[in-house]
């Protein structure tokens, strides 16, 4: 019954994915932990793995398409390689069966969802407003581009989110003019030896199931195919919404346990985005 509850979340994750281009780290490693009660650490590793395998056909797809930007991605690997190995030799020293280094997963988990649900609502906004305000110098563009990989690099490695839906935020926002073919493509680039290499760095520590990680594949690559062609045929601002308050409910669950206005929280976003929707 495991093997077959472990593809049906595949396949929902890849669903999700295919529809929207967001979902993997975001929804996978999340659903690991709480409904399937698998350790932190093996749930980020496997995920990380699950991540630079799906996310590899996305390079040769866009590099054919030409919707790569080599130089953002290099600009981004200069900052988040190095990061991700510093983060891996973190979790090493910190011996990640630790009660305090599972904490300290979850917490950083729990506030990369909260971000994602950000990006994931108001990704349209923002990009707006970076294109009306001018907020960044284009001077400053290529180290803050740096500074991006930085965060990212700590970020999935240590919670496996933050490649997506903050990414491309992010990168719309450093780079309005650029086509947001090329800001996905770029992601996607850079999202795979990024993976990859926090990936690699977590099978090093053992904490990579990949039995898990091959059960998961049998149902997220059929999940994503099917989603990819049903994109055109749904809303996809409605499914967006709803993958944020998702996001929302999992985020403040892993970051702040304690606090009970999950409700308040919920019903707050939900109008905030259905305000934005009918903007």
């Amino acid at each position: 019954m495991d093997f077959t509850y472990y593809v049906v979340a595949g396949f929902l994750v890849g669903l999700l994915v295919g529809l929207t281009g967001v979902g993997g780290g975001s929804l996978m490693t999340p659903i690991l932990m709480l409904f399937f009660n698998v350790k932190a650490a093996v749930a980020v590793g496997t995920d990380l793995l699950y991540a630079s395998i799906t996310k590899s056909a996305g390079i040769l797809a866009h590099g054919k398409l030409g919707n790569i930007d080599w130089r953002i991605v290099r600009l981004l690997a200069f900052g988040s390689v190095p990061a991700s190995i510093i983060t891996t030799l973190y979790l090493k020293d910190l011996n990640i069966a630790d009660d305090g280094a599972v904490s300290a997963i979850k917490f950083w988990l729990g506030i990369a969802l909260l971000l994602t649900s950000i990006a994931v609502l108001f990704r349209a906004q923002l990009v707006r407003l970076s294109k009306t305000e001018h907020w960044i110098n284009p001077k400053h563009t290529s180290a803050l581009t740096l500074m991006l990989g930085l965060i990212l690099g700590f970020l999935v490695t240590l919670t496996s989110v933050g490649a997506g839906a903050l990414g491309v935020t992010a990168l719309l926002i450093l780079y309005p003019k650029t086509p947001i073919t090329k800001i996905v493509g770029s992601d996607i680039a850079h999202a795979v030896p990024l993976t990859l290499v926090a990936g690699l760095g977590h099978a090093s520590l053992g904490t990579v199931d990949y039995q898990l990680l091959l059960t998961l594949l049998i149902g997220s690559i059929p999940g994503i195919w099917i989603g990819s062609h049903l994109s055109s045929k749904v809303a996809e601002h409605w499914v967006r919404t709803v993958l944020a308050l998702i996001l929302v409910y999992v985020g403040q669950k892993l970051a702040f346990p304690e606090l009970n206005q999950l409700i308040g929280m919920t019903a707050l976003l939900f109008f905030i985005a259905l305000k934005q929707l009918k903007a």
